[in-house]
């Protein structure tokens, strides 16, 4: 009995994982839309000269993590998702709290949503939902069979909301600090992290106090987590 059993389990696992690479076959992921950015211009010593609109009228310029300030990079992984290096897209431990906390509390008390999950969510945006979460949920799995962690972080920093039509790190760095990413302070790091959870209400060039209200939870947070010390 316990031999069937075992068999049983084995061919379902199997049939499961035959499933989930047909599916990935006949509907890869679409990243057509990180590949729509801003046209650069740059000088000679390839310093940025200009930059235009991409096709869709947002600045989304290109940018990869080894463009970004260390310190951004360790924030936005120790605020948004502690455990991305180490999980294949979906953190079932999230996941896990995230529905204990809700029957627990009746009400929302946690996400559960990865780096990878919200990669997902901005190159097919939608509306959301349970449906669009499970969706959500099965491209970060074929993203983490197709890309490398790197890979996916370059997405997301491509593509991140940062409020109105500005998309990406970099372009948000140089709208709303002049600046490159590569050399952001502690704070404006925090700032850029707070910023896509909310990218409208806490714009600092409409909505400063929220903007600074933000950027200090996310530096508690950190701190509350042993990110950063409490200087």
């Amino acid at each position: 009995m316990r031999r069937s059993l075992l068999t049983i389990f084995a061919f379902g696992a199997i049939g499961l994982m035959l499933a989930a690479l047909v599916a990935d076959r006949v509907a890869p992921p679409d990243i057509a839309r990180a590949e729509r950015r801003s046209t650069v211009v740059l000088d000679a010593s390839g310093e940025m000269l200009r930059a235009y609109l991409a096709e869709d009228d947002s600045w989304r310029l290109p940018v990869t993590a080894a463009d970004v300030d260390q310190r951004y990079l360790r924030l936005l992984i120790a605020y948004e998702d502690q455990r991305f290096h180490d999980h294949p897209g979906i953190d079932a431990f999230a996941v896990g709290r995230a529905i204990w906390q809700l029957f627990s509390n009746m009400r929302v008390v946690s996400g559960a949503s990865t780096l990878t999950m919200q990669t997902a969510r901005l190159l097919t945006p939608g509306p959301r939902g349970l449906g669009a979460k499970l969706e959500q949920m099965a491209r970060a799995l074929q993203l983490e069979t197709r890309y490398s962690k790197e890979q996916i972080l370059d997405l997301y920093l491509m593509l991140a909301p940062f409020g109105g039509n500005i998309e990406g790190v970099r372009a948000a760095s140089l709208s709303y600090f002049g600046k490159e990413p590569r050399q952001l302070t502690l704070a404006e790091a925090a700032l850029l992290v707070a910023l896509p959870q909310s990218p409208e209400r806490l714009r600092p060039d409409r909505h400063p106090q929220a903007a600074r209200a933000g950027r200090d939870r996310v530096l508690q947070v950190l701190h509350e987590r042993g990110a950063i010390g409490a200087e």
